[in-house]
């Protein structure tokens, strides 16, 4: 779907994703859901809060994630 959201966990990067990282890929993702690169006055609010809560989601499923033979690597 949204093709330039890149993998944010290890080892696909050398170390964890920053908070920096997960908010553009939360973006990215709500515009391209929305179909708006910025919304209008009205829908600031609702996109913004859609924004927070994919970025919190993500960062709960990238502190859950077990990547087996990750150490192994190192």
């Amino acid at each position: 779907m949204c093709r330039s959201i890149k993998t944010l966990r290890p080892p696909v990067i050398p170390e964890e994703a920053t908070e920096d990282e997960i908010r553009a890929a939360a973006l990215q993702y709500v515009r391209k859901v929305s179909g708006f690169r910025a919304p209008a006055a009205h829908n600031r609010e609702v996109f913004d809060q859609a924004v927070d809560e994919i970025a919190a989601s993500t960062m709960r499923l990238l502190d859950g994630l077990e990547v087996r033979g990750a150490a192994a690597r190192t």
